[in-house]
């Protein structure tokens, strides 16, 4: 499907694998000319060879760490033409209440909460001034479904929905549309370590991680490729009447009833 989003600028955080990269890969494929962030350089210089021999886009790269607003301020300097911006940098680590001390969940939320909140507080004010933006947030099925084992990560990412909820609600009067999209568990690098960890606990070995997926919605993980193609259309002009909503990818996990 063309998307008509050739020719737009996309700025993706945490771009240089897993979810961001899949969103760099289809956005290239569309036609977008991309700026990736992460924190590091060599990593993005191998995501940008992998597009760049694919797709014939300008592609540019910044080692940053979007925890500290001094970049996310650089940033906005640096790239004030942004038409699309995917926020995606930032895993928050699990734990429940007693093990989550404050200074690892402060660091955490430093990157994924105040991290996407500082940089959509930068660009959404340079989309608003230009009167056309468009912002989506990867955020994370824990945000609707709280785990008290992933206590900081449930409550960051009901406040990364809340915050694009009520941003979003204001995209009409702005002319900047905010949305957000919670994957459930998705095939990366992440989940296969976490997987493989699991089955040389549980199995004795940890080449069977797969077999870790099968009580997954249709028995198996998310793909990359799945939340990239539904993060290029939100940011296209075909879902120009979406705002201040977020999608769940999780393959009705979510929705799933429960017996009592």
């Amino acid at each position: 499907m063309e998307l008509g989003l050739r020719g737009r600028r996309a700025l993706i955080t945490g771009a240089s694998k897993g979810i961001g990269f899949g969103c760099a890969e289809t956005l290239a494929a569309e036609g977008c000319d991309l700026v990736l962030v992460s924190r590091s350089l060599a990593d993005l210089k191998i995501a940008q060879g992998r597009l760049m021999a694919a797709h014939n886009v300008a592609i540019e790269v910044h080692a940053q760490d979007v925890s500290e607003s001094r970049g996310v301020d650089g940033l906005a300097v640096t790239c004030p033409d942004i038409d699309i911006l995917i926020n995606n940098a930032g895993a928050i680590p699990g734990g429940d209440l007693a093990k989550m001390e404050e200074a690892r969940w402060r660091a955490a939320w430093d990157l994924k909460v105040f991290g996407y909140i500082n940089m959509t507080r930068r660009f959404h004010a340079q989309m608003r001034e230009r009167g056309r933006g468009v912002i989506i947030n990867i955020i994370g099925v824990a945000g609707e479904s709280p785990d008290a084992g992933y206590i900081a990560g449930s409550t960051g990412n009901a406040a990364l929905m809340a915050f694009t909820r009520a941003l979003g609600g204001a995209g009409p009067d702005e002319c900047v549309r905010v949305v957000g999209i919670n994957p459930g568990p998705i095939q990366t690098e992440r989940l296969e370590s976490l997987l493989r960890h699991r089955a040389a606990e549980s199995r004795g070995d940890p080449e069977r991680w797969p077999d870790m997926m099968a009580s997954m919605p249709f028995g198996r993980a998310g793909r990359v490729e799945e939340i990239a193609a539904l993060a290029a259309f939100l940011a296209s002009d075909l879902s120009g009447y979406t705002s201040g909503t977020i999608v769940t990818v999780d393959g009705g996990a979510s929705s799933k009833r429960r017996a009592f």
